[in-house]
């Protein structure tokens, strides 16, 4: 069980590291969407994504080997890895499916990562990280089924909390889990957390409906960063008995989310990034009247030219 403590104290071993990200509110005849809504743009996090804070988290918590660290990504993970064993002056090794995008190899290459291309999938390349990790005894870093990783996470929601008072509702895009579980931890049932995600990356939707993780399908526009085969078993032990709403988007309401960020407050947005706020922008979420809502927008790793 992932604890508001280890989230507190994961908040002051990341701080030196991370930004506080600012919250914004809609103006609700402009985006035609009614009610109070706030947007906490973690897209402007160090690295472009909320990937940091639990990245800085697991490799803070404990001795890193000499072989330095690993991990495996379609992207934001693996640049968030990459950024944080550089600050700490020690090696990473990334692995990344063939679908990482041009964009975010660029970035792990510049930050001093050595990048091994494994597989056509997350699953792919994240096996191939083990079998090196077993080899070379570098840490492991994992995307999302990680206590102290699920826990840095959720530093994001101790923000929002201070942030933004009688908040009703927090939208979250979901991938493994790790982000939507550590702010699911924190908030504790007394704010509601929405889980969104694209129609075919649909992990916690399915596993919800099982009661259990299970294996799915997954592809579509946002599979770089969301498209996680199954849910990890950490985060779901905190969000099986917390998070009961889930909704799915499709690409093009992921897109069209994209471009109204942009055009409307030049915030670019991933399509990962950009899912939550999709589910509020085509009323795939219905919010209920007087409801006050959040929506992270937790990925900007994107060229505005490529939705513009």
């Amino acid at each position: 069980m992932i604890t508001q403590e280890d989230i507190r104290a994961a908040a002051q071993r990341v701080a030196p590291y991370i930004r506080t990200t600012p919250v914004i509110q809609l103006e609700s005849s402009w985006f035609d969407i009614p009610g109070d809504t706030f947007l906490k743009l973690e897209s402007l996090q160090v690295t472009g994504s909320f990937k940091p804070r639990g990245a800085f988290n697991r490799l803070l918590g404990q001795p890193i080997p000499p072989a330095g660290v690993i991990a495996a990504s379609g992207g934001n993970h693996g640049v968030a890895v990459a950024y944080a064993a550089q600050k700490l002056g020690v090696r990473a090794e990334i692995y990344v499916p063939s679908l990482a995008t041009p964009l975010k190899r660029k970035m792990l290459t510049d930050l001093g990562a050595q990048i091994v291309t494994a597989g056509n999938t997350y699953v792919e390349a994240l096996a191939a990280s083990e079998a090196r990790a077993a080899e070379s005894g570098a840490l492991k870093v994992h995307a999302f089924d990680d206590a102290a990783t699920v826990a840095g996470q959720g530093t994001l929601a101790v923000e929002l909390d201070a942030q933004l008072q009688d908040i009703d509702t927090v939208l979250v895009s979901v991938g493994g889990g790790g982000f939507i579980g550590g702010i699911a931890a924190w908030f504790g049932g007394r704010v509601k957390v929405v889980a969104v995600e694209p129609t075919r990356c649909p992990t916690l939707n399915r596993a919800l409906q099982a009661g259990e993780p299970v294996d799915v399908e997954t592809g579509g526009i946002a599979a770089d960063s969301l498209g996680c085969r199954r849910i990890g078993g950490v985060p779901f032990s905190v969000l099986l008995p917390t998070v009961s709403d889930s909704v799915l988007v499709s690409d093009e309401q992921i897109r069209n989310a994209q471009r109204v960020l942009w055009d409307r407050l030049r915030v670019a947005s991933e399509p990962g990034g950009a899912t939550a706020f999709a589910a509020l922008l085509s009323g795939a979420y219905v919010r209920a009247p007087g409801e006050k809502v959040a929506v992270v927008i937790c990925g900007g790793n994107a060229d505005p030219a490529s939705f513009a």
